[in-house]
């Protein structure tokens, strides 16, 4: 979201924002609830989903708030997943420390099934995967996908990885696992674009993938903050996660 509000703004034909860090993100999310859904009646937004990283513990919060604002609530997380077991709490031999102790996707709830299976993942991916982060993994999300919907996430995504790496064929032999995981019609392709570079090169691969197994495209914004102006307080945020100072690039 921007602080400039669009000449026609209607809820009838509206982007709705379906990658939302919330104030619940720690250290992450700098986006406070009340200003979010301030932003949606600014800009006719008629829903707002929530998918703060590892957890659910916002949800409720979020959930009065939106409706008590007239606005649909979508409950989601963005989920650690595991490269391999969730029980396996080490690094796969030659693995990088940096990229491979786990990937992230995008996972929301499609209905009342759905909610009641997130908070079971989130929970057992605290409980049984912690390792770095609360971790979720292929036997778990087999368990409880019903309800759920999910997309091959942001780039630190399983399949915007393998692109990375130059492996396409790794890339949607990934995708097309992920979707005989979830229910059918219930895994997206999710697309971003920030003018960032591993998104300028892994945008038209993702589409091709989509194409090549019939999956449905979906268009985010990985939104960490309400306002532009509040983009200086994001990054003081973040330089106090990673111990940065302002002045790192």
């Amino acid at each position: 979201m921007t602080s400039e509000i669009p000449a026609a703004a209607s809820r009838d034909d509206s982007f709705v924002h379906l990658h939302v860090h919330t104030e619940y993100s720690m250290l992450d999310g700098a986006a406070r609830l009340d200003d979010l859904f301030e932003g949606c009646d600014r800009f006719g937004m008629p829903a707002l989903a929530m998918t703060d990283h590892g957890n659910l513990y916002g949800a409720f919060d979020f959930a009065g708030k939106a409706v008590k604002a007239g606005i649909k609530p979508i409950i989601g997380t963005e989920a650690y997943i595991a490269p391999g077991s969730r029980f396996d709490k080490r690094l796969p031999d030659g693995g990088n420390a940096k990229t491979d102790k786990y990937s992230h996707m995008t996972l929301w709830a499609a209905n009342q099934q759905g909610y009641s299976n997130l908070i079971k993942l989130s929970s057992l991916a605290s409980l049984e995967g912690y390792y770095y982060k609360p971790r979720m993994d292929r036997e778990l999300l087999s368990r409880y996908a019903e309800g759920i919907i999910g997309t091959t996430g942001c780039p630190g995504g399983e399949v915007s990885q393998a692109l990375e790496r130059g492996d396409y064929e790794l890339a949607k032999r990934t995708a097309a696992e992920w979707s005989e995981i979830f229910p059918k019609g219930n895994f997206y392709v999710e697309l971003m674009q920030h003018g960032i570079d591993i998104e300028k090169r892994t945008f038209p691969q993702l589409i091709k993938i989509a194409r090549e197994l019939d999956l449905p495209l979906v268009a985010t914004n990985d939104l960490h903050y309400t306002n532009q102006a509040d983009s200086t307080a994001h990054e003081v945020l973040l330089c106090v996660q990673t111990g940065a100072t302002l002045a790192d690039p």
